[in-house]
């Protein structure tokens, strides 16, 4: 019994850290290569796309997605997709997709030029070819080269957070077990006995 416990407890403890991975932004240094606008249909993978209802008729399953093409500095492509999240989920309010686009585009930079351009596109998501799974991009702002090195300081802040909060939780619900639900089990056992 003991097994079925610690793997609900690991399968919890495992969609948590999917979900805050998923949700919470990330940082890559990359070099924009081009930028697009596509025709979509989300089907089956539906629940990565923003909501259709940002700014758009609610009734319409096809709709327009910007793109933005990169590579990052190992050379591997990634392609972000650039949608508003409006007032839903994850809660980045985001409603400047054509700003960002515009601004994507004007920092488009090719490998073989004399000073590529480089970015840092911050993000959330995850890119998955095989469920044509995209990142959404949330920002991007130039810098000076490939190695520069950001710190995740809303991150280390956020998760800071949240581990003393559950740490707080669980400390009050031990007490809570050792001073009110334990003493009446032992007086429920010993009339028992």
């Amino acid at each position: 019994m003991g097994y079925v416990k610690w793997t609900i407890r690991g399968l919890f403890w495992l969609l948590v850290i999917a979900f805050l991975h998923y949700t919470l932004p990330q940082h890559d240094v990359a070099r924009i290569t081009d930028t697009y606008e596509k025709r979509v249909d989300p089907g089956s993978n539906a629940m990565f796309w923003s909501n259709a209802d940002t700014g758009e008729a609610t009734d319409v399953t096809v709709r327009d997605v910007f793109f933005i093409q990169a590579f990052r500095t190992n050379d591997k492509p990634m392609i972000y997709r650039n949608e508003d999240t409006g007032w839903g989920w994850p809660p980045y309010f985001k409603f400047d997709t054509s700003n960002l686009q515009a601004e994507a585009s004007d920092l488009i930079s090719k490998k073989n030029d004399a000073k590529p351009q480089w970015v840092v596109v911050r993000h959330y998501g995850w890119r998955n070819e095989f469920l044509s799974i995209y990142p959404n991009a949330v920002s991007v702002w130039a810098v000076d080269g490939p190695d520069v090195r950001i710190i995740p300081w809303f991150k280390i802040v956020f998760l800071t957070v949240l581990a003393a909060l559950f740490w707080a939780i669980r400390v009050r619900w031990m007490r809570f077990r050792k001073r009110r639900i334990e003493p009446k089990v032992d007086e429920w056992t010993d009339g028992w006995a």
